[in-house]
Formats: structure tokens, C-alpha cells, sequence
């Protein structure tokens, strides 16, 4: 198995805003026009685009949302728990990976617009996903939480919230 640094080197990946590496790998030559989409997105977006992501033990990625669903793949590594809050509050935990004996999933797609965080299950060294969104990610679709914001919506998970909000 190829460590993190080999992984970050093999596949030019950088910095993501939200907390660990990433690298946009495909991105839809056609759009979609603004007058098709919903009200939510501002301007035309590409039919889908896709990133490999990676996670290493200790760090993680901040609660943001997007205006798109989100559908993340598990490649290699250990399993990642991804944290989405619903609109109502409920708390949702997933556990990707590639060990369905331990209820692991290969993939999971978070609804558009709901707020979510992950990083590197206890004891796990580093996670390799990918993720899909349609329509395309764009930074201009990009919430990162505020916590106090969030901590003042979602009290019940106040802990959690200052965990993984930068």
C-alpha cells in the first residue's frame, strides 16, 4: 500500500481549504445552463466534475455544504467517518470504506445543502476517496461553517462542532 506522501506526490494533489489534499481529476465539458438549474446557483454549471481526496490520522475535514449533492467513493487506506447534519438536526454518521462485515460503505452521497465534515476513523492512518458532484462543484457554491453560527442552529452537537470547525 503507498503511503500518504507517496499518494500526494503520485497524484499532484494540494491543499484543500476545508482540510486535507485534493485534486480536481475530472470536470464536464458541458454546462448546464443558470436558466435550467434551480434558484440556488448563481450562474451555469458543468453536468459534474470529480477530486480525488486524502485524509491523513489527525486531521480532518471542516462542516461545510455545497448547493449540489455530494457522492464520495472509497478508494484506499482506512475507513473515514463522514459527519452530515440534516436540515432537522439529525446527526448522521458514515463509515466509508471496504470492510462491509463492519457495516462500511464503498459510497455515500450527502444531499445538497446539508452540512457535513469528515475525517480518518479512530485508529485509521490516512483515507483516499473521491468525490462526484452534480451538478459541478463550484467555489462559488462553497459554504465553510462558521461554529458559533452552527453551534447556535445545532446545540446538540456543540461537542462535535468544535472538533471539526476551523
Amino acid at each position: 500500500m503507498q503511503s500518504p506522501q507517496q499518494l500526494i506526490q503520485q497524484y499532484h494533489l494540494q491543499p484543500h481549504p476545508e482540510g486535507g489534499w485534493y485534486k480536481e481529476t475530472y470536470r464536464s465539458n458541458e454546462l448546464i445552463a443558470a436558466t435550467a438549474l434551480p434558484k440556488r446557483f448563481a450562474g451555469s454549471r458543468a453536468f459534474a466534475t470529480a477530486i480525488y481526496f486524502l485524509l491523513e490520522e489527525g486531521n480532518f475535514s471542516a462542516f461545510h455544504r455545497i448547493k449540489s449533492d455530494e457522492c464520495w467513493h472509497f478508494y484506499a487506506g482506512d475507513s473515514l467517518q463522514v459527519f452530515v447534519m440534516q436540515p432537522n438536526g439529525k446527526l448522521e454518521i458514515i463509515d466509508l470504506g471496504n470492510d462491509s462485515s463492519r457495516g462500511q460503505l464503498f459510497q455515500y452521497t450527502v444531499p445538497a445543502n446539508c452540512w457535513f465534515a469528515s475525517r480518518p476513523a479512530p485508529g485509521s492512518k490516512f483515507c483516499f476517496v473521491g468525490c462526484t458532484v452534480s451538478p459541478g462543484f463550484d467555489f462559488g457554491d462553497f459554504d465553510l461553517a462558521d461554529k458559533t453560527v452552527l453551534a447556535a442552529l445545532y446545540p446538540q452537537h456543540i461537542s462535535l462542532l468544535h472538533e471539526l470547525c476551523r
